[in-house]
């Protein structure tokens, strides 16, 4: 599989729009991988992982062709990873995609509620533009030939967010931003499937800020992930592990965040950075 970041920022993106933090006006100076808007990634340019409010963005300048993606898992409803209004955007007299095929979402039932009021307000299923379904944590889905499982995330309760395992047959991955140290249920699930990662993407919005355990994870945290994954034969010597989802809140540009994640074998992800697992 080939997963490709297009955003990677937490819900102010770096730099926030009103900000005039140091880390927000060194990303400014500096650009290039300081630079990190709000965290969208896509899996083989098939299966798109959350709708944020910078999808046009990774559209005009991060190479994502929506016309081509028929699949997006989305995490949760917060306004950084789903942004129903854009949706509209896929109505007939709006788009014009080579092939009529419908745009699905699959998401928490919470989550599923602003994506259906948008279906409903401009009959976007009614015109086979945009459809909506709900998937059920714990249970396993074909989408896009991956097969797909929600895990219940440590997040905002209120609108019943996911991470999620997605798996092709031969490689298998965790993508988990937008979670604490994970529940006991998901943990429970991971470790009676056993399922080995090739890649394992965490949320680490508070970079090497210590003790980050709940809704987010600080690098410190991630590493305690990492180890009991291991320890529970879900990864390997073989599997590789990433840091994603940054606020500048954590305090570190981008090298300086490297610096730190090495240390505990941590890659550190950009916008517009591509991995073949």
């Amino acid at each position: 599989m080939r997963l490709k970041y297009y955003g990677t920022g937490a819900a102010e993106g770096i730099p926030g729009l009103f900000c005039d933090c140091d880390v927000c006006n060194y990303a400014r100076a500096h650009r290039g991988k300081d630079i990190r808007t709000r965290s969208q990634a896509a899996i083989d340019d098939k299966l798109l992982i959350d709708f944020p409010p910078d999808t046009y963005m990774h559209v005009l300048y991060g190479g994502l062709n929506l016309s081509k993606i028929h699949s997006c898992i989305v995490t949760h409803n917060h306004s950084d990873h789903l942004y129903p209004a854009d949706i509209e955007m896929r109505r007939n007299g709006f788009a014009y995609p080579e092939v009529d095929s419908p745009l699905t979402f699959y998401c928490s039932p919470k989550t599923s509620e602003g994506i259906k009021e948008m279906l409903q307000k401009y009959e976007l299923e009614k015109q086979n533009r945009v459809l909506c379904e709900v998937i059920e944590p714990y249970r396993p889905y074909n989408i896009e030939g991956y097969t797909v499982i929600a895990l219940e995330a440590n997040h905002d309760q209120r609108c019943e967010p996911y991470f999620y395992i997605i798996s092709d047959g031969k490689s298998s991955m965790v993508y988990g931003n937008d979670t604490g140290y994970f529940p006991d249920r998901a943990w429970e699930y991971l470790e009676n499937n056993k399922i080995v990662f090739s890649y394992v993407s965490l949320d680490c919005t508070a970079m090497d800020l210590k003790g980050w355990r709940n809704h987010h994870m600080s690098l410190d945290v991630c590493a305690e992930v990492k180890e009991r994954l291991v320890s529970i034969g879900c990864a390997d010597k073989n599997t590789i592990w990433c840091i994603h989802h940054f606020s500048h809140n954590g305090l570190l540009n981008h090298s300086k965040l490297e610096e730190a994640a090495a240390s505990y074998g941590f890659l550190v992800s950009y916008d517009g950075m591509e991995v073949e697992f």
